[in-house]
């Protein structure tokens, strides 16, 4: 099942956030740990890693998108035998 990669909290009053650049392409092969993104508010600037492997099949939310709202997905990580066609199926968020 797709899993959803969703915008993370820089701090426990993070409300949203500022999608500045994508690291992978839709397609690219990711294992955990992965640097996949950064974002930034207007303190701090973080990396979002993958927190599991396969596909990135999907960004949801384009690079300099600002006010991204906390736990919103911003993109969807394929695993084995799954295809873009799989992603609407998707139910299992994944935290960055």
């Amino acid at each position: 099942m797709p899993i959803e990669i969703l915008m993370p909290a820089l701090s426990p009053t993070m409300e949203e956030g500022n999608l500045s650049k994508w690291l992978k392409n839709e397609g690219d092969k990711v294992v955990a740990g992965d640097v996949i993104a950064e974002i930034e508010t207007d303190k701090a600037t973080m990396e979002v890693e993958a927190v599991d492997e396969g596909t990135l099949g999907k960004i949801l939310i384009a690079a300099g998108t600002e006010g991204v709202k906390v736990n919103t997905p911003i993109a969807v990580l394929l695993q084995d035998g799954e295809s873009a066609g799989d992603i609407g199926k998707s139910s299992a968020p994944a935290k960055a």
